[in-house]
């Protein structure tokens, strides 16, 4: 067993542990910061795969300015401890079915596409090296169903919060 597969098991292990921390914490903030662990780990492994840009990326964009903003909101609101206790009831639990529908539709989808990898190879077949042009031109190209629906997940998060607080507020109220 190489360096290579020891750092990938420890990222994948850290990943994963984090993963389960951010549903396990009841404090919406000691998940958001398990949240960035396993955003950190996920860099982690990008690099291990020569993805470097990506994982840039990964920590500059949702480490840094996404999770600084979540806690800020979070912070903000003066959020607490949520209870878990019907949050899914009614038309709640039938939008968490249907995004949990496409969120695993996006990873088959995005799964298949790793599996034939043939707009990434025959970028990096030419002779040219890979430019950030290039990743954006396979992101809005071959990937923008994966990108779009990452999106479309990012505002029922944030759908989901605004949510939380009105109804905090009119029960104090």
């Amino acid at each position: 067993m190489n360096a290579e597969m020891i750092l990938f098991f420890i990222f994948g292990a850290v990943a994963l542990i984090g993963a389960i921390a951010v549903i396990s914490f009841r404090h919406p903030i000691y998940s958001a910061l398990s949240l960035i662990v396993t955003f950190f780990a996920q860099a982690g492994l990008f690099v291990l795969l020569g993805a470097h840009f990506v994982a840039a990326v990964q920590v500059i964009v949702y480490a840094g300015a996404i999770m600084v903003l979540f806690l800020f909101v979070i912070m903000l609101l003066n959020l607490g401890t949520l209870s878990a206790k019907g949050a899914l009831t009614g038309k709640l639990k039938g939008v968490a079915i249907v995004l949990g529908i496409l969120l695993a539709v996006q990873g088959i989808y995005i799964a298949v596409k790793a599996g034939n990898n043939t707009a990434l190879e025959s970028a990096q077949a030419s002779t040219e090296p890979v430019t950030t042009y290039k990743i954006g031109e396979l992101l809005f190209k071959d990937y923008l169903l994966p990108f779009e629906v990452t999106s479309l997940i990012l505002l029922a998060a944030l759908i989901g919060v605004i949510v939380l607080v009105k109804r905090d507020k009119q029960i104090e109220n």
